[in-house]
């Protein structure tokens, strides 16, 4: 069951407020195991989380503990094999790779999911400029895919993400193959944005520096099945730096715990 927004932006559920933007409950997810007819393989085990409406959760853990699992859930691409989840109405999901259309513009790979959402042809075009100014993109209507750097397709990508009028963003790993320097300033964007918006954000990394900076919340999975292995409530003020020292305290303390995990379940 999804759930629906007022117009303020607080989600309401048979005429009543909701205190979640997303719940996950008791989800498990299991697939096929290869090479045994039959038999099945745990990922995710038992997976409990609230997410707030306005809140930004960040999924953390090692590669292969089925944080992207978890997201296509959340976002409806797959369905658990065990537990429910109910989210604020369709979420909107921003992948690592930005899936832009290359033979449409920047405004034009916005103005779609515009069309989609069932927005009237004559205002597509001034919505698409003023999101684009929303990421700092203003002027780049026209530019094709091929005239944008990494980070400015995933701004594009981000507005596009946003055209969908969501009140839930998921985003899996969507900095992940950017240079260190463009990562940054978009942790810079993506803090204003949400800031500004309202929005709820649910964020996969495997980057533990990144889900101090960003995040309020960040939710260790251990190694497959993932599990929850610990929560921590972020207190440190935004904005945030990636070399603050509080950032870099914490993060060293995250990075062991995961690394207890790692070795709990032999992985190296």
């Amino acid at each position: 069951m999804t759930t629906m927004a007022t117009a303020i932006g607080e989600p309401v559920e048979n005429g009543t407020a909701v205190a979640h933007a997303a719940r996950i409950e008791h989800v498990s997810k299991s697939f096929p195991a290869p090479g045994a007819p039959g038999g099945r393989q745990l990922v995710l085990d038992d997976i409990s989380i609230d997410v707030a409406p306005g809140e930004f959760v960040t999924l953390l853990g090692a590669s292969g503990c089925g944080k992207s699992t978890l997201l296509n859930l959340v976002a409806g691409l797959d369905r658990p094999s065990a537990g429910g989840i109910t989210t604020d109405g369709r979420p909107a999901l921003m992948f690592q790779e930005h899936a832009l259309f290359p033979w449409l513009t920047a405004g034009k790979n916005i103005e779609l999911a515009l069309r989609l959402r069932g927005v009237a042809k004559p205002e597509r075009r001034g919505t698409a400029e003023e999101l684009l100014e929303l990421v700092r993109l203003r002027g780049a209507y026209g530019k094709r895919v091929h005239e944008l750097s990494g980070g400015m397709r995933q701004r594009v990508a981000l507005a596009r993400a946003l055209a969908q009028d969501s009140r839930l963003l998921l985003m899996d790993e969507p900095f992940a193959a950017l240079d260190a320097i463009t990562r940054d300033v978009l942790h810079d964007e993506l803090t204003r944005v949400w800031t500004e918006t309202g929005l709820s954000v649910l964020f996969v990394t495997h980057n533990v520096r990144e889900a101090v900076r960003l995040a309020q919340r960040v939710v260790l999975l251990s190694s497959r099945p993932g599990r929850i292995a610990r929560e921590w409530t972020i207190g440190i003020p935004q904005p945030r730096r990636i070399e603050d020292t509080a950032v870099a305290d914490l993060s060293v303390e995250i990075t062991e715990e995961l690394r207890r995990e790692i070795r709990r379940h032999g992985r190296h």
